[in-house]
């Protein structure tokens, strides 16, 4: 008799904003399209969250206190040697802005607000690049 396998997430995605409206409804319009979701409030609580949560994606704030998305990248550089690719979601609109957060080594840089296809693409692709990269044991 053939077992049916379980189905699969599409991917794991660390989301990190200090609004917790937005947070609540970019989590919820992700784990509508299947995505497992890990929900961070703080730059501080997403690096607590990184051991267990295991994000092939990280869908991120910029403008948060304390630490900003731009810092919370910058740690994830120094601390992995792969980091799970940063998509930027954020209010910050002028193109300075967006050239800062690529140059920083974001995947993709969104504004707010963002088409909800517009985002579950981005996020797709940033899975695909994740999953595409070696994985270096014990850094997860």
């Amino acid at each position: 008799m053939a077992t049916e396998d379980a189905p699969t997430s599409p991917g794991r995605v660390l989301v990190v904003d200090d609004d917790k409206d937005t947070l609540l409804l970019i989590g919820m319009t992700l784990q509508r399209a299947g995505y497992e979701v890990f929900r961070a409030s703080s730059g501080a609580q997403a690096l607590e969250l990184l051991g267990a949560a295991e994000p092939d994606v990280i869908v991120l704030d910029i403008m948060m206190p304390e630490m900003n998305g731009l810092e919370l990248l910058r740690r994830l550089q120094v601390k992995f040697t792969w980091p799970p690719p940063v998509v930027f979601l954020t209010a910050k609109s002028q193109i300075s802005d967006r050239v800062q957060g690529l140059e920083a080594g974001a995947f993709r840089y969104l504004t707010k607000p963002s088409p909800k296809d517009v985002l579950l693409e981005t996020v797709k692709e940033a899975v695909a690049e994740k999953r595409g990269r070696p994985r270096l044991t014990g850094r997860w």
